[in-house]
Parts: structure tokens; sequence; C-alpha cells
């Protein structure tokens, strides 16, 4: 479920995907510089670890958080996470 939330999201190419991590570039609109996105599940944790993070630069003006606001987002809608 998750590796198809991030397949579709724009500028997003997958990169690694197994049954418990994905990696994947997201590309800036403007300039196309490269973000990291990577999520690694935990179920002995019982949760999903997400990480997302300018290969280039210290700021984003918010693009990472709101990239992984989004995705949470999309996986409560899905009932993927609570």
């Amino acid at each position: 479920m998750a590796r198809s939330l991030i397949a579709d999201l724009p500028r997003t190419r997958l990169v690694t995907a197994t049954s418990d991590y994905i990696h994947a570039e997201c590309f800036s609109a403007v300039f196309g510089f490269v973000d990291d996105l990577e999520l690694h599940l935990r179920p002995s944790q019982n949760l999903i670890a997400i990480r997302s993070a300018a290969r280039r630069g210290y700021g984003d003006f918010g693009v990472n958080r709101k990239r992984v606001e989004n995705l949470r987002s999309l996986l409560l809608k899905q009932g993927a996470v609570r």
C-alpha cells in the first residue's frame, strides 16, 4: 500500500522496495534538487519510521515535512496507520 502511494507522489521515483524498506527520490519542481524519502517498517514496534531529507543545503522551506505529513495523511485514509 505505501509503495503505491509513494509511486503516485509527484516527481517521485522509487529506487528500492523490499518487504520492510522503501527508498524513493523526490525531485523539486523548479530546480530538480533531489530529496530522499525512506520508510522502514518495524512490525515488532508496530510502527513505520519515515525520513525525508534534502541531499544538499540546509533549508528546504518545509518541503520535506509537508511531504511526510501528506504521506501520513494518505496512509491514514487508506487505513494503513492509525
